[in-house]
């Protein structure tokens, strides 16, 4: 069994925003896994805003919401540890 960090990003603009897997990370253990997603929460670049100005990290089940604002614009992306089977 491996466990995985996976990100996914919102892409396009406005209401034609989607959601899209942006990387994928793998981990032999669950506690490295984890470990591996707060880090990338906090650390992690993504495509968009270009310019980050301030990031808010939101832990859940399983997970994280990153919302990073920037100059014009507010994104988000979301780092969920899952295990393969």
């Amino acid at each position: 069994m491996s466990w995985w960090v996976v990100v996914e990003e919102q892409r396009g603009a406005g209401e034609g925003r989607n959601w899209s897997l942006s990387e994928t990370f793998p981990y032999d253990d669950r506690a490295t896994a984890e470990a591996e997603a707060e880090r990338l929460a906090r650390e992690y670049q993504p495509a968009y805003p270009w310019s980050p100005k301030a990031r808010k990290v939101l832990r859940g089940p399983g997970g994280y919401l990153v919302i990073v604002e920037g100059r014009t614009s507010t994104f988000h992306f979301r780092l969920s540890v899952l295990e393969e089977i």
